[in-house]
């Protein structure tokens, strides 16, 4: 049977929760209808615009840019600043309305969610007419309107949402992509971003079903491994399974926010490294293994992905899950800006269960072990200075990182 999932996102979040605030507050106008934008220091010509207003859109405002430039093109325009308080407890507020309909619900970032509507159907109807009644009871009771996007798997329900705003509800079931998906520009194709997007018209491939018909072997030599998740999309193929928080066990995990906005895969690699050998210190510490590593990324948009990897053998190496974690890294777009990175390790055993391959030299796995072991006796004895990396020596990532 296919899955019914439902993506709830809210429309223009951060000012539509800033409006929210300032009307409790008693003020008498609405920001979300006026010349208005959320973004940093006002007097700092780099302060840039986290959210625009519609009357803000239409004057040619777009997210990203400077306040200084947005402000030439809007002279009277006024500026908000974020409440990252508040906007967690609207969050907050719109995942325990959603979570009174079922419990399988998994966050995608602040402003959205999915929602996996098949087992509670037969309680709520049919569910076009459920996304209407849902979309009302938020902005009834919570203040901001959303979209709901309706398919049979999360990317499918995510295109939904976007296809046109506000207030609106879509769908995309596999039926309807010929007819809704294939159409648009390759650009509004879920995970592919404007540097992707770009290689793409250079190869003529301009709209969704181009994408969807091209020859995988071709697009492999552009796009290596991204190529066939980039053709499973394109065909509307993509994960039914929604992991709600209570369902996810507990691993061992670290993130960091980066001091600015990273496009460059060589360039995170580092950030990466100094997480995989803190993530694995702990790991051996407990005395476990791990089988599933795990890459998250936030972009300069605040949206968060993930995408993991399955382990042949366990492991708590730290170069066996750098490494690991850099093949997850190259298949994700990274074209946005990664403002957020993190490592996590998860499905965790106490046993390695290794499997002996016929190219692999055991006596190097074991030699490696130990110098895992003596590096970590040292460090618990010295602390983190003691040693490190040779690519994180002079290097301010490592400094940061592994200097605890």
């Amino acid at each position: 049977m296919k899955r019914i999932i439902m993506h709830i996102d809210v429309n223009n979040a951060f000012l539509s929760w800033t409006a929210v605030l300032y009307l409790k507050q008693g003020m008498k106008i609405d920001i979300r209808k006026t010349y208005a934008v959320i973004g940093g220091d006002e007097k700092a010509r780099h302060g840039i615009v986290l959210a625009k207003s519609m009357p803000a859109k239409k004057r040619g405002v777009i997210t990203a840019e400077t306040l200084y430039s947005a402000k030439k093109k809007c002279p009277n325009l006024k500026v908000y600043p974020p409440n990252y308080n508040f906007y967690k407890k609207m969050s907050d507020s719109m995942l325990r309305l959603i979570g009174k309909y079922s419990p399988d619900i998994e966050q995608m970032s602040i402003d959205e969610c999915f929602l996996d509507y098949t087992p509670v159907k037969h309680l709520y109807g049919d569910e076009v007419e459920f996304a209407y009644r849902l979309k009302k009871e938020i902005l009834d009771s919570l203040g901001f309107t959303v979209n709901i996007g309706i398919g049979n798997n999360k990317l499918c329900a995510k295109m939904a949402s976007d296809f046109s705003k506000p207030y609106k509800v879509h769908t995309l079931f596999d039926n309807e992509v010929e007819e809704k998906m294939w159409p648009l520009q390759v650009d509004e194709l879920f995970g592919i971003g404007k540097k992707t997007a770009i290689k793409l018209h250079n190869l003529n491939i301009n709209t969704i079903y181009d994408l969807a018909h091209i020859d995988s072997s071709f697009l492999y030599r552009y796009f290596k491994n991204q190529a066939k998740d980039m053709i499973d999309s394109a065909n509307g193929k993509g994960s039914d399974i929604v992991v709600s928080e209570e369902s996810i066990p507990k691993g061992i995990g670290n993130e960091t926010t980066l001091s600015r906005n990273i496009s460059s895969r060589e360039e995170l690699y580092p950030y990466l490294l100094a997480l995989s050998e803190n993530v694995a210190i702990r790991l051996r510490k407990q005395k476990k293994y791990a089988s599933v590593i795990v890459v998250t990324l936030k972009d300069k948009f605040f949206k968060r992905m993930s995408h993991q990897k399955k382990l042949v053998n366990a492991t708590n190496l730290t170069e066996e899950i750098y490494k690991t974690a850099c093949d997850i890294l190259d298949e994700m777009n990274t074209s946005d800006g990664i403002r957020l990175i993190g490592v996590r390790l998860d499905k965790l055993s106490d046993t390695s269960s290794h499997q002996v391959s016929l190219f692999e030299d055991l006596k190097v796995r074991e030699d490696n072990n130990e110098l895992e072991k003596t590096v970590d006796e040292l460090k618990e004895k010295y602390g983190f200075k003691v040693i490190k990396k040779a690519s994180l020596i002079d290097n301010k990532v490592g400094n940061k990182y592994l200097n605890k």
